[in-house]
């Protein structure tokens, strides 16, 4: 897929594909099991909230669980829990492949991420892995410039056309919902590569033809043999 010796810009996605996003779920409902506990004296809420998602809910978790635990719906309340949740500092860890990715002495030509998502449980989210530590930048949370910014708009994408002035061909987004992830960059010329990781909840089929990635992958020990490194 490459030529020999090319340097890659690597823009990674966040969400599912340097760290599990299930693991911030029941980091957040742990938070604000634990807020509605010591604040509301309401008991069993994360665990309530956490045996929905479990069971395949991913809409108005709040709601039931209010609902199952006996307190019955209330807007004012869930709004205050969505605030601790998208506001707690997660327990996230990044996935041991990308960890094993960074420290390999690859010819990059730049290291950045580019995630969509509220800007304050993003940016929580990169201050906990330490991305910032780790060469990311720059880090775009397309949030900081409204929803309407968010994948598959074009904007994130040609902010880091600018910042490496490199040829469209070095950029590589890895990524892993299909939906949105890679229509923008797959216009731009760029090469995709959709990242399917056991436990991932975005894993999805490409709507159309423009929206598939260039190449799969489970693991980024695979992303060297798909770029082409030596």
């Amino acid at each position: 897929m490459s030529d020999a010796g090319q340097s890659f810009v690597i823009v990674c996605d966040l969400d599912d594909t340097l760290y599990l996003e299930r693991d911030y779920v029941v980091s957040g409902f742990r938070a604000v099991g634990d807020w509605a506990e010591k604040q509301l004296s309401i008991p069993e809420f994360g665990n309530v909230a956490l045996a929905l998602f479990e069971a395949g809910h991913r809409e108005r978790i709040f709601n039931t669980a209010l609902q199952e635990i006996g307190v019955g719906e209330d807007r004012g309340l869930v709004e205050r829990m969505v605030g601790v949740y998208r506001g707690h500092r997660p327990t996230i860890a990044l996935q041991d492949d990308i960890s094993r990715f960074l420290v390999e002495e690859y010819s990059l030509g730049g290291l950045a991420l580019v995630t969509d998502g509220f800007r304050e449980a993003q940016q929580k989210k990169v201050a906990a892995l330490r991305l910032n530590e780790l060469g990311f930048s720059p880090i775009v949370v397309t949030d900081i410039w409204g929803r309407e910014f968010w994948k598959p708009h074009h904007r994130a994408f040609l902010l880091l056309a600018e910042c490496f002035h490199c040829p469209t061909s070095n950029f590589v987004y890895v990524a892993d919902n299909a939906t949105k992830d890679f229509l923008a960059p797959n216009q731009l010329g760029w090469t995709t590569v959709q990242i399917a990781r056991p436990g991932g909840l975005h894993t999805k089929q490409p709507p159309t033809a423009d929206h598939a990635p260039a190449a799969f992958i489970s693991s980024f020990d695979q992303l060297p043999d798909v770029l082409g490194f030596e």
